[in-house]
């Protein structure tokens, strides 16, 4: 029998949700700016929805941030929470409305293996693990990128950047022995340097989302 020319089936995606807290474009172009020169790689190219539920002006030119975000190279899937004047500029943008319901918990697929690198990842190396925890033997020097669909294990110097549950696992960890990290970054929410000294007195340790916010604790290693 000769498959048909198009199938429509259902599925599921992870989409990080982009909130736009004020109204002011060149706020949020500077604040924008800022996130996407930390990890650029990360946020480059994925697939948003734009949560304007703190926008109440039914003035709001929503064409203007439209251009905004694809002038960063961010593809917008749609918007959600927006008020109906802003709704109807959506469908004009040919911008898909999104309900967002109840709170839900996507249920990222679980890594199904290990990826090891046995090496030193030096600046400018970007190491992926599709659907995998990520594990490295050897230091992950400044300037270096790991990133991972599940949890992320360095044992060694963490001196780079490390990006956990890169697909939506909120229950990825972090681990490293000496970690003195540029950024970590579990599910979307992520430490600077600065927050990382903050949190912590310890040089190995274990990070992890508690809620909606990291936490890091000591190791024995």
């Amino acid at each position: 029998m000769q498959k048909p020319s198009l199938e429509l089936k259902g599925s599921s995606f992870t989409l990080s949700v982009l909130h736009i807290n004020h109204f002011d474009l060149d706020k949020v172009a500077a604040e924008l700016d800022s996130k996407l020169a930390i990890a650029p790689q990360f946020f480059i190219g994925a697939p948003l929805v734009v949560n304007l539920s703190s926008i109440t002006d039914p003035d709001y030119n929503l064409a203007a941030l439209k251009d905004l975000l694809i002038s960063r190279q961010l593809v917008i899937v749609g918007i959600t929470g927006a008020v109906s004047e802003v709704a109807a500029q959506a469908k004009d943008l040919g911008l898909a409305l999104i309900k967002s319901g109840k709170q839900t918990q996507a249920q990222p697929q679980m890594p199904k293996t290990t990826k090891i690198v046995k090496q030193n990842v030096r600046s400018g190396q970007q190491i992926y693990a599709k659907n995998s925890d990520l594990i490295v033997v050897g230091t992950v020097g400044n300037g270096a990128e790991l990133i991972a669909d599940g949890s992320i294990h360095v044992y060694g110097s963490l001196r780079g950047k490390a990006m956990a549950g890169a697909a939506g696992d909120k229950h990825a960890v972090i681990i490293a022995k000496t970690l003195d990290a540029e950024l970590v970054s579990i599910a979307g929410q992520y430490w600077l340097a600065e927050n990382i000294q903050a949190n912590s007195t310890t040089k190995s340790g274990c990070i992890r989302l508690d809620g909606e916010s990291l936490t890091i604790e000591s190791l024995p290693l």
